[in-house]
């Protein structure tokens, strides 16, 4: 399970006792927001896409959507998410779960200017009822990021 595997990782910093798990389901930004008892912005959902380099995962905030037009800027293709199915098969963690952490090799983390006004935010942690509360300077280093982008819109 891959949230066993995030636990793993956080316990070589000291920082697992750090990963929520609540009993309600966070698998969606609303949910998560409910479970943790923050605002939805400041759910740093993790989306999958499929490049022509691979699979690449984005940090944004909770209520930022992809700007397709930025993605393309970004990228040079056009945005394709990850089908369902492969999801888990491609990042190492299964849909409703997907996080920046311990992530399959090959796989690029970016991290998205929505998430820049908040001191902290809250990504999955690996499964469908799991956050963890990350300042911005520990989500970058924690995940890996490749850089901060700004493929994001509606949020400001």
């Amino acid at each position: 399970m891959s949230i066993e595997k995030v636990k793993a990782y956080f316990a070589g910093y000291g920082l697992e006792d750090r990963i929520l798990e609540p009993e309600a389901s966070s698998a969606t930004v609303e949910e998560a927001a409910r479970a943790v008892g923050c605002e939805p912005a400041r759910i740093a959902k993790t989306m999958s896409f499929l490049t022509a380099d691979g699979p690449i995962l984005i940090v944004m905030a909770g209520d930022a959507r992809t700007d397709n037009k930025k993605f393309k800027a970004e990228f040079h293709e056009k945005a394709r998410m990850i089908p369902h199915d492969q999801v888990e098969v491609l990042t190492g963690h299964a849909p409703g779960g997907v996080c920046p952490f311990v992530v399959n090799d090959g796989v690029e983390v970016y991290l998205d200017e929505s998430l820049k006004r908040f001191s902290t935010v809250y990504p999955a942690a690996g499964s469908g009822n799991s956050a963890i509360e990350l300042t911005l300077d520990e989500l970058e280093k924690h995940s890996h990021s490749k850089k901060w982008i700004c493929i994001s819109k509606d949020w400001n």
